[in-house]
């Protein structure tokens, strides 16, 4: 029961760290239907991994997580720690999604397919990635640790480490050390210097 507190004291952290508007962690509780789109995913993730007639009820919950908060993230989808979701309508999470730690997704982010075929089929973020709003990043790619995907962009290319990718397609570019520091440091979020993207 420990581990349970422990990580849901960590979101809350994370919801604060990322988000100037967040007071107090018994309101974000409450209000961020992002946080409770990844605690529900957490159990129906659980669930999916039993297999069996588990995973019919991880498709279930996943499908009341999206009723409730305009999210979907499919049970099969991989998440890492210190995720977080910002306004979080409309994001869509495909089910081999895998997702690393620090990552930030904003307001209608796709992390979807270009394939019917039961393979692995939707992107893989390394850790510390932010994908702006509206952005679609699609396919079996991987968008590199400490990359930022600009709002609206459509990315069907791996990107490396370290990049700014913005545009339709996505094209990637290096970061300069001084949008990297923007976009990663939680301390900038609170000033209000990282909402460029």
């Amino acid at each position: 029961m420990s581990d349970f507190f422990r990580i849901l004291k960590e979101d809350l952290d994370n919801a604060r760290a990322h988000d100037p508007a967040a007071r107090s962690d018994v309101e974000n509780a409450i209000v961020y239907s992002g946080l409770h789109a990844i605690w529900i995913h957490r159990l129906s993730h659980r669930l999916w991994l039993r297999g069996g007639m588990a995973k019919g009820v991880a498709r279930v919950l996943s499908q009341i997580a999206r009723a409730l908060t305009g999210i979907e993230i499919h049970p099969g989808a991989t998440i890492g720690r210190r995720f977080f979701i910002d306004h979080g309508m409309g994001v869509v999470i495909g089910e081999t999604a895998e997702i690393g730690d620090g990552c930030m997704l904003y307001h209608g982010v796709t992390l979807g397919g270009r394939s019917l075929e039961k393979v692995k089929r939707h992107p893989t973020l390394g850790d510390n990635v932010t994908i702006g709003a509206g952005a679609k990043v699609l396919g079996p790619i991987t968008i590199g640790a400490g990359s930022s995907v600009g709002a609206n962009s459509v990315v069907t290319r791996d990107c490396p480490p370290d990049s700014i990718v913005v545009g339709i397609p996505g094209k990637a570019r290096p970061a300069k050390p001084s949008e990297h520091k923007a976009l990663f440091d939680p301390a900038n979020y609170v000033q209000g210097d990282g909402d460029f993207i």
